[in-house]
């Protein structure tokens, strides 16, 4: 229950038209009355409409008049999304003060957005406000509601954001029976008695078990307590009508969360009225399944009844007239909306109450929290975390909300362009997610500790990089490499690297002076139809310790066995900077399927030194893949 104390608060400052009634509103009011008398007289076994609630200065004003078109100057608010996530947010749930009866008054949207509190009337009236104002077909629902709707109780539902998306299934064609022309031999003859008895004592023991199995869901189910008032809670939303603003299906929104609904939801349960800024409509429709079969095809008398008949144009509230008309009272509702001049004057600008600042913090509480089947979601404003921080999920492993599992975070306005956070608590890793345009393109990180060598799983935005390079993942001892795109056709490179010396590992030295010694390199290269295929390298291996490299060539389609070249260290020959030595003893090649060129020592001792010089360029890319880590 609300501790707020509307009784308190300041109305001196509202126009003189809150605080009384003008010629045209008294007449507005007596129609009103009328109809309501007609209404009651005709339907005595129906609640009493909401239809001229008092507003907060005491005055009673016909509800259509509450509604105030508005359109705010901000681009979200052009869209339904945007103005029901808007007030979801930006206004804080009262309950009524009692749960089967609707309010005794209904307050202008300029209190409700100056108070940011008000329950869900207060909420559907600023929501449709907000969605004729940007030309949407909106109207008030006054109906009924499940427990969980009317008290904003989302703990039985799963959050939205951890919805899987439906499974669009294509049309599998139609598989022919293998069996179709299998030949049927006779089968061996049963006894159709027997058969039947078996069944029965089969259904028997069947019935026995559901018959146990229910009783003990029975039992589950009664553990939470059934609401006694189920289709009594009144509750108000706001209904959209399809056409206008190229809305392809009618929908119902709700107002304390800001989420469509289909008419056929059965957490709302029935309709009383609807209204807009125009006019006002009495269902007069079956109700005992929900909304399901509801027509709301307003123009239709026997399912809508309509206070201001309908004119040429839209039905609509009174039009302005000419300053010398009549004063006498116009008896015939029809003959209202010619001679009725406007029935109340403009209301405080919306736009006035919302500056920019207020709309971007739009969470009175500083920040909102809702709770689902185990998971809590938080949400703040922009700018209102020195980090950025916007949303926060958190999602346990039971519906107590103890153990957390997973926890994901939101991110805006950063300089390093993080968005998204995710820590999983039972694996201990980190992702971070990156927008376009970091300085090192990076697309994710993921991590346990943002210590160096403690593994690193880093993905870029490889179509921005000039190496092609997607993801690299790095541990203490290895790194792997992918690439994407490169016309060297190079898909893959995996180092090894040894243990440091522990003399090697000081205190402040620098990390070349401290890097690991690389003891192998291994790159994969995709196959180029342009050359031949034992001339395509597929697989290369540096060892750079034992100073040997492998070669290792794509396959022919028939092929079995792939072409290789190995170069080893001659043994007992000391090793001298620059010198290239080749000779039959440290040279292995098998080539059964490459011409007499690819056979002689020149071309082996050319392809050797081409080697030597990329195991160079290779080490300082390794080194630059480090220090990038």
């Amino acid at each position: 229950i609300s501790d707020f104390d509307w009784s308190s608060i300041d109305t001196s400052n509202l126009p003189s038209s809150y605080k009384t009634n003008s010629r045209q509103e008294k007449k507005l009011l007596q129609l009103a009355d009328h109809f309501l008398q007609q209404y009651s007289h005709l339907c005595p076994d129906r609640k009493p409409l909401f239809i001229h609630p008092l507003n907060e200065c005491g005055v009673q004003k016909f509800v259509s008049t509450t509604v105030r078109p508005t359109l705010l100057p901000y681009p979200d608010m052009y869209y339904w999304s945007g103005c029901a996530s808007f007030v979801s947010n930006y206004l804080i749930m009262e309950p009524l003060k009692c749960p089967i009866t609707p309010p005794s008054s209904l307050y202008s949207p300029t209190t409700i957005v100056k108070y940011q509190r008000g329950n869900c009337f207060d909420f559907s009236v600023l929501l449709c406000s907000l969605l004729v104002g940007a030309g949407y077909d909106a109207y008030c629902v006054h109906g009924y509601a499940t427990l969980e709707m009317c008290s904003l109780d989302q703990t039985q539902e799963v959050c939205p954001r951890l919805r899987k998306p439906p499974e669009v299934r294509s049309a599998e064609p139609v598989k022919e029976d293998p069996n179709k022309y299998r030949i049927k031999y006779p089968l061996e003859p049963k006894s159709q008695f027997e058969l039947q008895q078996k069944a029965k004592e089969e259904e028997e023991a069947k019935s026995t078990q559901e018959e146990e199995r229910e009783e003990e869901v029975v039992e589950e189910v009664e553990k939470p307590k059934r609401d006694s008032l189920h289709g009594l809670r009144v509750h108000a939303w706001v209904l959209v009508l399809s056409g206008k603003r190229k809305v392809p299906e009618t929908f119902f929104i709700n107002p304390f969360t800001g989420n469509n609904h289909s008419t056929k939801d059965e957490c709302f349960l029935g309709i009383e009225s609807i209204w807009n800024d125009k006019n006002y409509w009495v269902n007069m429709q079956d109700c005992r399944n929900g909304c399901k079969d509801l027509s709301f095809d307003l123009s239709n008398r026997f399912c809508w009844e309509v206070m201001f008949p309908e004119t040429n144009e839209a039905s609509q509230l009174p039009t302005e007239s000419p300053k010398n008309s009549t004063d006498d009272m116009v008896s015939d509702p029809s003959d209202a909306l010619e001679h009725w001049g406007p029935c109340v004057e403009p209301s405080i600008c919306l736009t006035s109450l919302l500056p920019t600042a207020e709309y971007e913090n739009p969470f009175p509480r500083g920040k909102k929290v809702i709770l689902y089947d185990k998971a809590k979601q938080e949400k703040w404003a922009a700018y209102a975390n020195p980090d950025g921080l916007v949303e926060r999920l958190t999602v346990y492993a039971d519906s107590d909300r103890t153990e957390e599992l997973e926890v994901k975070e939101w991110f805006e306005h950063r300089k390093d362009l993080l968005y998204m956070r995710e820590v999983n608590h039972q694996t201990q890793l980190i992702t971070d997610h990156f927008n376009p345009g970091h300085p090192l393109l990076l697309k994710a990180h993921t991590y346990t500790s943002l210590e160096p060598e403690t593994g690193h799983t880093v993905e870029f935005y490889h179509k921005a990089r000039v190496d092609g390079l997607w993801k690299r993942s790095e541990t203490a001892t290895e790194m792997t490499e992918y690439f994407e795109e490169r016309e060297d056709l190079l898909h893959k490179r995996h180092i090894k690297f040894g243990e440091r010396d522990q003399g090697m590992e000081m205190a402040g030295g620098t990390a070349e002076a401290n890097a690991r010694p690389i003891v192998q390199i291994k790159e994969y290269f995709h196959r180029n139809p342009k050359k031949p295929a034992d001339e395509d390298v597929e697989e290369r291996v540096f060892k750079v310790i034992d100073d040997v490299i492998q070669l290792t060539y794509h396959l022919e389609i028939y092929d079995i066995i792939p072409s290789k070249v190995v170069f080893a260290r001659v043994i007992g020959r000391e090793k001298r900077e620059g010198e290239i030595f080749l000779s039959r003893e440290n040279t292995v090649k098998y080539q059964p399927w490459s011409s007499e060129k690819h056979k002689n020592m020149r071309y082996l001792y050319n392809l050797l030194w081409e080697l030597r010089a990329e195991q160079k360029d290779l080490k300082q890319l390794v080194r630059d893949s480090e220090a990038e880590v």
